[in-house]
């Protein structure tokens, strides 16, 4: 049932599918000379999964224009955050003191530059930041520096959240679910990097407008819902009740395939607001008024690229086969 769902959903998708063309020969380089060259444990099978995971191509769907050079350091950072995922979420996942010191470790990093250490961020996880900041940190100037730390903490502060309710046994209901997956789900750092991309960073008043930060919102919900579509079996087992299907269940008193029907709906009318938000933005000006295309067309692309990439990725259980009557 939720294979179905997944690719009706995808059939339903209002916005079209994008992909760099330099997508497939950044998956090479990142197998082929950033993973071996970080060090990690070869034994568990890291470098394995995230090499099967496709996470160029994720980055690619995201950022169609990068250059080759900067999709590789797009590339990079996205494998920094999964790495990051499958420390604190994976077997064996660090403990809530540890995600604290790894949240500290990574913005004294991001603030303050390579040379100030932190004892919260070591080995392959430090080298690999320490390698996807250079050139950001670089060719961004401060403020945009900032917001993207912002960003990060933020993100990091959700896997906090969710590592206590799940050390503590605590379920959240719906709404207080939807505010965390916001955050745990990391989309808010993908939108910043649409500015490095074009060189453009939104100016603070544009970039904290009502109007856009609705439309980031609603664009951070459609991709959460649909990743938690796709990982539901992984998480019944795993997450603690931390997914918007298995807390629809709770709260509602349902079987988890009414849930799962429910959610499909949810993201089908978020989906309807999110195109009639985008519309509804007005014009800063003709020397902003591209920039903010640009930042809109990034958030449609982070939800297109997750529905496209979730399906044809290892990164989830099964396959999510594209059921015979969709076809």
């Amino acid at each position: 049932m939720t294979d179905e769902i997944l690719w009706s959903l995808r059939s339903e998708c209002p916005i079209p599918p994008r992909l760099s063309p330099h997508a497939d020969r950044v998956q090479g380089w990142l197998t082929d000379d950033l993973l071996p060259g970080l060090g990690l444990p070869a034994d568990d099978g890291t470098p394995q999964r995230l090499a099967r995971a496709g996470v160029a191509r994720y980055a690619g769907r995201l950022y169609p224009g990068a250059t080759e050079p900067d999709l590789r350091v797009l590339a990079a950072l996205f494998t920094w955050f999964f790495l990051v995922d499958d420390a604190c979420d994976g077997p064996g996942r660090l403990g809530t003191d540890e995600i604290r010191a790894l949240r500290a470790g990574a913005l004294t990093l991001l603030r303050e530059g390579p040379r100030i250490r932190h004892a919260g961020l070591t080995g392959p996880l430090r080298r690999l930041l320490v390698r996807a900041w250079r050139e950001p940190r670089r060719r961004m100037p401060a403020r945009w520096r900032l917001r993207f730390a912002e960003a990060v903490a933020d993100h990091l502060d959700g896997t906090w959240r969710e590592a206590v309710n799940k050390s503590a046994g605590r379920q959240p209901g719906v709404a207080e679910y939807v505010e965390l997956r916001r955050a745990t789900s990391a989309t808010y750092v993908s939108y910043p990097l649409v500015e490095f991309v074009t060189g453009r960073p939104l100016p603070d008043a544009v970039h904290h407008h009502p109007l856009l930060r609705r439309v980031a919102a609603t664009g951070n919900d459609l991709v959460s819902w649909y990743n938690d579509l796709a990982s539901l079996e992984r998480d019944r087992v795993t997450s603690g009740g931390h997914n918007l299907v298995l807390a629809t269940a709770a709260e509602h008193g349902v079987p988890v395939e009414t849930a799962v029907a429910l959610t499909a709906e949810r993201w089908r009318a978020s989906m309807r607001r999110f195109v009639e938000l985008r519309a509804a933005v007005p014009s800063f000006g003709p020397a902003l008024d591209e920039a903010v295309t640009d930042h809109l067309d990034g958030v449609a692309n982070a939800v297109r690229a997750t529905v496209d990439w979730t399906l044809e990725s290892d990164r989830y259980p099964g396959s999510h086969p594209e059921p015979a009557a969709l076809r």
